[in-house]
């Protein structure tokens, strides 16, 4: 049979087998002897041994389409990430961080602003034109008054979806309005191994329908400074691409040199002030990083 990790822990992995049955699985020791470690999101093949009790083993673990570190796991389809339009207002910072984590690994994401209800068209369109401008698609909901809830669930179908997010947000109650049943699976597990019950800090996926699962993660409120040059932060910033060519020097970085396309589309408000604000605080971390 064929299923995927939803959830590991204590050296037990819940395998769901595509359609909501959770089989309690060990993995063979022949994993171990390879340095494989199962993951979460990680399509398995595995042997059902009591199907009366849901226990089974993993035999296989399937090729991965990719792998996050933070959170751990595997064969993510896309990136969620949900901010709140206001109370608290976003942290763009820490949003345009995420962004270049999720395109280091080449993972799309849906930008999506929770509490449309407490916000105004003004600020809609604020950051409308910030993140439509970068690429990146961007959907206002209220999960609060089940507004915009049934268009979330449509880019989810189909996929493995990493929600993120800080705290405070409304990812539980996005959660909670996708999948009333999220807690069903954590119930099923907390009954085998009661220290299941409170362990946000593992990653677990939520299955929503066939074929497709949402894993919520943790809150974030900071995020590492990512592990690449300095020179290269750049192309992890799209928008910059298209005026590269008005840059007077090959490599350039867009910080110092004088003759330069991309900061004149930010002088001319074609490239936001905010994403280049936060592109140089990056990109100053990143330099002292490697000089130390």
């Amino acid at each position: 049979m064929t299923g995927k990790i939803i959830k590991g822990i204590a050296g037990f992995y819940y395998v769901n087998n595509g359609e909501n049955k959770v089989y309690q699985c060990k993995a063979k020791g022949v994993f171990r002897n390879r340095k494989i470690k199962p993951l979460v999101g990680d399509d398995v093949e595995f042997s059902v041994l009591d199907e009366e009790t849901m226990e089974g083993n993993i035999d296989e673990i399937l090729p991965r389409k990719n792998e996050l570190i933070r959170p751990a796991a595997a064969n993510v389809d896309q990136a969620l990430v949900l901010f709140a339009l206001t109370h608290p207002a976003p942290n763009l910072n820490l949003l345009d961080r995420f962004l270049v984590m999720m395109s280091m690994e080449d993972i799309p994401v849906k930008l999506c602003f929770n509490k449309q209800d407490l916000g105004d068209e003004a600020l809609m369109d604020q950051y409308r034109s910030i993140y439509e401008a970068a690429g990146y698609p961007v959907y206002f909901i209220s999960a609060r008054e089940e507004t915009g809830i049934e268009q979330v669930r449509s880019l989810l179908r189909g996929k493995t979806t990493v929600l993120a997010g800080p705290s405070g947000v409304g990812k539980s109650s996005l959660t909670n309005r996708i999948q009333p049943e999220a807690d069903m699976e954590t119930g099923d597990i907390s009954r085998k191994i009661e220290r299941g019950k409170h362990t946000t800090r593992h990653s677990q996926l939520f299955f929503v329908e066939k074929d497709t699962y949402m894993m919520d993660t943790p809150g974030f409120s900071s995020m590492f400074t990512p592990d690449i040059e300095a020179n290269e932060l750049k192309d992890y910033f799209p928008e910059f691409a298209q005026y590269e060519d008005d840059c007077k020097f090959l490599g350039c970085v867009h910080i110092g040199e004088k003759v330069c396309g991309v900061k004149d589309a930010v002088a001319e408000g074609k490239i936001s002030k905010s994403r280049y604000d936060n592109y140089r605080l990056m990109y100053e971390e990143l330099k002292q990083k490697r000089r130390y």
